[in-house]
């Protein structure tokens, strides 16, 4: 597995892979909470994930699939996409299945020339999961539609065109050091702020949203003022 944690001189990284080969299980739920606790546990972090087609030894996660497994990935994915830090995603080859619900829960997306997106899959059909409901809310309704309904897959450059990928990069690696560098002075709790912000937009009327901005302004000014912002 790539899991693990480094850490340099501006911030830790928390690194997690996950493989669309591999089948939903508590171990995968674990690991992700895991990884949620570390950032917890470590300020000024990024979230490093590492999403590929690699085969998964099943022994050890072979599990039932049920509706109470499903709730608590559910619940993970959810944690790490509020998460205090920045997260980037580096996916390469196919990236389905758990891994592609996990790539749209992550901020900054980097994908190789041989990335195919396609929806987790039981039976045959598109798993109605809540990246069915994170498509309609990144890319919209109509362009989701071919997604969840019947399962099209999609090229890098699809992706990127939809915005579901950031850019595509022949070195994967490399691209997402030069990624985590230019956050790397970002604190992960303002982000969070943003990342906020942004997910509760199509929801709620200007009104309703002014004063949760007017406070995150106000949060920002004080900063300014006490020198943590130049």
């Amino acid at each position: 597995m790539f899991d693990s944690t480094s850490e340099d001189n501006d911030n830790h990284v928390v690194r997690l892979s996950i493989s669309s080969a591999q089948r939903l299980s508590p171990q995968l739920v674990k690991r992700v909470e895991q990884a949620c606790n570390e950032v917890d546990d470590l300020p000024r972090s990024v979230v490093l994930l590492r999403l590929t087609d690699e085969p998964v030894d099943e022994g050890a996660e072979a599990a039932e699939l049920t509706v109470h497994l499903v709730n608590q990935w559910e619940r993970a994915l959810r944690r790490l996409e509020r998460i205090d830090a920045v997260t980037i995603a580096v996916a390469s080859g196919w990236c389905g299945g758990p891994a592609l619900e996990a790539l749209l829960s992550t901020d900054y997306r980097i994908a190789s020339a041989d990335v195919r997106l396609r929806l987790p899959s039981a039976a045959g059909e598109p798993w109605p999961g809540m990246a069915v409901h994170r498509l309609a809310n990144q890319v919209g309704v109509a362009r989701a539609r071919p997604l969840v309904l019947f399962g099209t897959e999609l090229s890098a450059a699809q992706a990127l065109q939809l915005g579901l990928v950031d850019e595509i990069a022949t070195d994967v690696t490399a691209a997402a050091e030069a990624r985590r560098a230019a956050v790397r002075s970002l604190t992960g709790s303002e982000v969070a702020i943003r990342r906020r912000l942004l997910m509760e937009a199509p929801a709620i009327s200007f009104e309703d949203a002014l004063g949760t901005h007017l406070a995150a302004c106000d949060r920002t000014l004080r900063r300014m003022k006490a020198g943590a912002l130049t």
